[in-house]
């Protein structure tokens, strides 16, 4: 059987209507079935001057094509203008992927970037996708981002610095190693997966003299989850984790917040940089950039960061196939 995913644009005055028809453009990678309003994906079409042909969500699409399960807006998309009346289409569009790759009837989710503010202020409370997959499966999840150089799993997400001391317990550390751990060997195939984990604080710490959550927090959970035989280095100094003869060592890095971890990932590779959640029931896999609302419609948009979520989505669902 082909393996079948579900694409989400996301936020549809964006870029990523227009990515997903970059995106059918090509010989894909699994067979497709969008959840988006067909009306905003052959706007998009038209702004880019390229073939867009909408199949029912049973079939499979060729190049120019696109199988749709269709998703209602309120209003027609104005490019670089999000609209808060098509919140509830965009969530919608969400949880019926999410449904579908549940129910099994679909084998993973490639999903676009989406608008924070305009959800909210369309009367929905929304924190992220990730957030909202997790609920909808009622499943702990783990953020990693990754590249094909480097990959960067995070123990806190979207925080204020100054909240994140407090969220880094042990628990929440145990939980994500084991999550990311677990995922590794299912999804990447590896077998005794080697994780870094950064510390805390400038230095990891320095022996508790600038401050004491690698010695109180961290450590003692490296040393039990050790001796349960994963293979975990740390509480490593972040200002040198990240050197290429170090990181050769390690399959995985486990950074304590966003901004420790993304910048180095970044740099080293966004346009092929992708968005995985971990601990999902199927593959999940997003883009690593926003709605880019200046560029939206005018076809200027870089399309590789959703072409290598749907490759990798794609890869991780053919993994999971057997289990």
């Amino acid at each position: 059987m082909r393996t079948r995913l579900a694409l989400v644009p996301g936020e549809p005055a964006g870029i990523g209507p227009e990515l997903c028809v970059r995106l059918a453009q090509r010989p894909p990678d699994a067979s497709l079935v969008a959840y988006a309003d067909p009306d905003a994906l052959l706007a998009a079409a038209a702004a880019l001057g390229l073939p867009l042909r909408l199949l029912d969500p049973d079939r499979d699409a060729g190049a120019g094509e696109l199988a749709l399960q269709p998703v209602r807006q309120a209003h027609a998309t104005r490019f670089g203008q999000p609209d808060p009346a098509n919140a509830p289409a965009v969530i919608a569009a969400l949880h019926q992927a999410g449904a579908a790759c549940l129910a099994g009837t679909l084998d993973g989710l490639v999903t676009g970037p989406v608008h924070k503010a305009s959800i909210n202020a369309g009367g929905i409370a929304y924190t992220g996708t990730t957030e909202l997959l997790a609920a909808q499966a009622g499943v702990e999840v783990v953020m990693m981002l990754a590249n094909p150089r480097l990959r960067v799993a995070l123990a806190t997400t979207h925080l204020p610095l100054r909240l994140v001391p407090d969220a880094i317990t042990r628990d929440g550390i145990r939980r994500t190693l084991r999550i990311l751990h677990a995922a590794l060997r299912r999804d990447f195939g590896l077998d005794a997966p080697r994780i870094a984990v950064l510390g805390l604080n400038p230095h990891a710490g320095e022996d508790g003299h600038l401050g004491r959550e690698e010695l109180d927090t961290i450590i003692p959970v490296l040393e039990a989850l050790r001796a349960e035989g994963l293979q975990l280095e740390g509480p490593l100094p972040a200002d040198t984790a990240f050197l290429p003869q170090k990181l050769a060592g390690y399959d995985a890095v486990l950074a304590m917040y966003h901004d420790q971890g993304l910048p180095v990932l970044k740099h080293s590779g966004f346009e092929q940089a992708v968005n995985i959640t971990l601990g999902l029931p199927y593959p999940r896999v997003a883009v690593d950039h926003g709605t880019a609302l200046d560029l939206a419609g005018r076809g200027s948009a870089d399309p590789s960061s959703l072409f290598a979520a749907s490759a990798l989505c794609a890869r991780l669902a053919r993994h999971r196939r057997p289990a």
